[in-house]
């Protein structure tokens, strides 16, 4: 943690909603003014797409099936850490990014699938925002979570976050039905393991609760709407929540324990925005001061 370099991770599994917050966020910065460096998860994967695919089949002869990105094994967590450490005591560190799709492939002049080389982080930015995977990570000889000023999970109902990405990875990536399963299968070791420890370090969670039937992920035919659902917020901290005015803003909210309001899921954006926006500008004044 740093007064001067704060450091705000949002740490969620793959389909779980991450990026749209993202974007909540950085609507907070441009409305703040706030110069925020974006690290995206993806960049701090061991291996590109073909060294993955490669990785899982030998991991797979070596009779180890459950190889996944959830692991520490398959990611550069320890170069995450140091990020976080060095960025926290001097706003310097290093970087990539994941060259992810078409677009982005003009962009950055490389294949999608591949890494861009490391690069210094941006000179004199107000903050480091992280979004992806292991935000709050801990394991053998890496702790990432104690670095964070602001940690943030976003957790759908499991059943949700299956239907999210076999929604997504089909339409999107162009993924098989069947290929989609088997990597959620595959996945399900390290899921319990290594990602879902991580909303025990967290200082707020966001987890969407359908209110549709959702029983079987595996034959949804759509992804259940915002108003189809409610969001449960818990605080980890609740001591300084103004609950009664996020009550009031918050129309047809409620609070179901002492540190969790739940909320209707199309005033998601707007939660986030009420409730993140002083602690950012709360973490901007304390940097101010140092």
């Amino acid at each position: 943690m740093s007064i001067k370099h704060p450091i705000i991770a949002v740490t969620g599994s793959s389909g779980a909603g991450t990026t749209t917050v993202m974007k909540s966020f950085t609507h907070i910065f441009r409305r703040e003014k706030i110069d925020a460096q974006i690290v995206e998860g993806d960049a701090f994967h061991r291996y590109d797409r073909l060294g993955m695919r490669e990785a899982m089949q030998q991991h797979e002869r070596d009779g180890m099936p459950n190889f996944s990105h959830f692991g520490p094994e398959a990611n550069l967590l320890e170069e995450l850490e140091a990020l976080f450490a060095h960025y926290g005591e001097s706003g310097s560190g290093r970087l990539r990014h994941y060259v992810h799709d078409a677009s982005e492939t003009r962009l950055y002049k490389q294949d999608a699938g591949t890494f861009t080389p490391w690069q210094d982080v941006r000179p004199d930015t107000d903050l480091l925002f992280y979004e992806g995977l292991h935000g709050a990570a801990v394991s053998e000889g890496v702790d990432i979570a104690r670095h964070a000023d602001l940690l943030i999970g976003v957790v759908p109902i499991i059943n949700l976050e299956w239907i999210q990405k076999l929604h997504r990875d089909q339409t999107m990536r162009g993924y098989s039905h069947e290929a989609v399963v088997d990597t959620i299968l595959r996945r399900m070791p390290d899921y319990v393991n290594y990602i879902c420890p991580q909303f025990s370090r967290t200082h707020v969670n966001f987890q969407r609760v359908p209110t549709v039937d959702t029983s079987n992920p595996f034959t949804a035919r759509e992804i259940p709407q915002p108003d189809e659902s409610f969001v449960v917020i818990r605080f980890a901290r609740p001591k300084g929540i103004d609950f009664p005015y996020l009550l009031t803003m918050l129309h047809d909210s409620f609070m179901s324990r002492p540190n969790v309001i739940v909320v209707p899921g199309g005033k998601m954006g707007l939660a986030m925005q009420l409730i993140f926006t002083p602690m950012i500008l709360q973490l901007i004044d304390r940097r101010a001061r140092a």
